[in-house]
């Protein structure tokens, strides 16, 4: 009997080791994609480009991340998601240390394409994990626990970034980001148990898919909310810049990422619906806002907190608004709504960064008050209809 009680202690403990490292992956991921926003400046002085041009670097990782989501599952249906996973983090690293070694951009840019690839891969191959790596009683708890790195990614990698970038120069802090990589390699073939796939995707799946009217709600849901919210906070270290100095621009967005935490496990406990209206109403209401409160380093400071807030919770009530309108097919709505997602970040930063060019960087807040605002009469219209 003890050791039946040692042995059953002993797999769950590699079961949520695995859960964990999946987690610190779709962080590293994450942070990866977003690693420009708090480099920008340093990164088009260094590199001899506009800030708009600087942010393309986010839009073509979005691009190519909207690209391979849904296309990696078709391609790789039948390798074992274990050896999936370790490859693309090794491509990960290989690209996040071209990157960080890059003397010129579009060098910069090849690299981030890399990052396109592994980053669509991993984030969608993990969150349709969970419930494999560990016992059937815990795989919700799991899911989130994975779930939880993208949205503390989205938050917290960004000041990170810019901390390293200030201290040590921004190359350091894409090289950290693939000596990070290589680590989460030897953890993920450590920790992962084999994972064959449990029936390859084809492209029906995501028609079928797609074809459900729960989930194409969902999908135009991301696209405002993420559209919105990245066409401006690719630019929020120009933005804050003029009132506050570079040296308190990491303090501001660790205040942003704090928030952003606490709200991913707020939003995330509330239902997909009403989680939602906060997050839309939350991001239009801070860009509204910023052109005037945001003129000090208070106001700068209420809202970055304000903001985080709102959007920390995105990614998981997304995901669960997916899950709920396609629960027979996780791996295929996971597909889609990623691919989506990527392409939101592209299309935010595209049209961010024409907007900074041409007509000021004060000017992109527009943006997200406006597609916020689009968001919540596709709530309230959707929530009318289904009476």
């Amino acid at each position: 009997m003890t050791t039946i009680c040692v042995d059953q202690s002993a797999t769950d403990a590699r079961a949520w080791a695995a859960s964990v490292t999946m987690a610190a992956t779709v962080f590293t991921v994450v942070t990866a994609e977003m690693l420009p926003v708090g480099l920008l400046t340093p990164m088009s002085d260094t590199l001899h480009i506009t800030e708009g041009t600087a942010g393309l670097s986010l839009t073509v990782t979005g691009i190519v991340s909207a690209v391979a989501s849904p296309v990696l599952p078709l391609l790789l249906g039948k390798l074992d998601r274990r050896t999936v996973l370790s490859g693309l983090m090794v491509l990960l690293a290989v690209a996040a240390f071209i990157a960080a070694t890059a003397p010129v951009y579009p060098i910069f840019l090849a690299a981030r394409v890399l990052m396109g690839i592994s980053i669509g891969g991993v984030w969608l191959f993990t969150v349709s994990l969970a419930r494999r790596v560990v016992p059937e009683h815990a795989a919700g708890p799991a899911t989130s626990l994975i779930f939880s790195g993208i949205g503390i990614a989205s938050v917290l990698g960004i000041p990170a970034g810019a901390y390293v970038g200030e201290l040590v120069g921004w190359r350091w802090a894409f090289a950290g980001v693939g000596l990070l990589a290589l680590g989460l390699t030897v953890a993920l073939s450590t920790f992962l148990p084999t994972l064959p796939p449990e029936r390859a995707v084809r492209l029906a799946d995501v028609r079928e898919v797609l074809q459900i009217k729960q989930v194409r709600v969902g999908l135009v849901l991301v696209a405002l909310i993420v559209t919105g919210h990245f066409a401006a906070y690719t630019y929020v270290r120009p933005l804050l810049e003029p009132h506050t100095g570079p040296a308190l621009i990491g303090t501001l967005l660790l205040a942003y990422g704090v928030a952003g935490v606490i709200g991913n496990f707020l939003t995330g406990a509330l239902r997909p619906t009403r989680a939602l209206t906060v997050i839309a109403g939350g991001i239009a209401l801070t860009a509204l806002a910023m052109p005037v409160l945001g003129a000090t380093l208070a106001g700068s400071l209420v809202l970055l907190v304000i903001w985080g807030l709102a959007y920390g919770g995105t990614s998981v009530s997304t995901q669960a608004w997916g899950h709920a309108a396609a629960p027979s097919a996780p791996e295929s709505s996971s597909a889609v709504l990623v691919g989506i997602y990527n392409g939101s970040i592209a299309l935010g930063a595209f049209t961010g960064g024409q907007v900074a060019d041409h007509l000021g960087t004060t000017m992109v807040t527009w943006l997200p008050a406006v597609l916020a605002t689009a968001a919540l009469v596709v709530l309230l219209a959707n929530r009318r209809q289904r009476g």
